[in-house]
């Protein structure tokens, strides 16, 4: 019987995303069941583009945003998306019974209060014994941390982002 762990990418530095689809792809190809979800995404992505492709009935993949910002408290709608695909994914874990799943973002959907804590605190320890988790974003929280078993921290040293640079197609996304 094989384990699963929980692994968390976090930092402010470039990379925990396409760490995600990394080990997505993986896991993938080696027949492996996903679930993929991305809390706050919605500008077409490569990656997403690939995961369908190569995935086919293998993979899952979820995702609602509306290219909206988090000012301040979120609104009622933003709320409503990220909960919705809570919903969602649990429905997906129940029908689908993958090997992996992944929560992009889950962490700043934390930060930002559109989901709850305890909700997602409470599914990882509930996790099945051979359900791998991928969790990413910035800012995890100390019980996030505490929950996962593997942690990395992306940190960054430099980022052409700072110069003004934009986020590129084929590149960050």
């Amino acid at each position: 019987m094989r384990q699963g762990y929980i692994q968390l990418y976090t930092g402010e530095g470039k990379g925990k995303t396409t760490a995600a689809v990394g080990q997505t792809l993986r896991a993938l190809g080696n027949g492996l069941k996903v679930v993929f979800v991305q809390f706050m995404k919605s500008v077409p992505s490569g990656e997403i583009t690939m995961l369908e492709r190569c995935g086919g009935e293998k993979i899952a993949i979820f995702r609602e945003w509306d290219d909206s910002f988090v000012i301040g408290e979120p609104s009622e709608k933003q709320v409503a998306m990220s909960r919705g695909l809570w919903s969602r994914m649990v429905e997906a874990m129940r029908s689908m019974q993958p090997d992996m799943l992944v929560l992009d973002e889950v962490a700043v959907a934390l930060t930002y209060g559109l989901l709850n804590e305890q909700d997602v605190l409470s599914f990882l320890k509930q996790k099945p014994a051979k359900l791998e988790i991928v969790l990413t974003g910035q800012n995890a929280s100390a019980s996030l941390i505490a929950a996962s078993d593997l942690v990395t921290e992306m940190r960054k040293v430099k980022h052409y982002y700072d110069r003004g640079v934009m986020a590129r197609k084929g590149i960050e996304y």
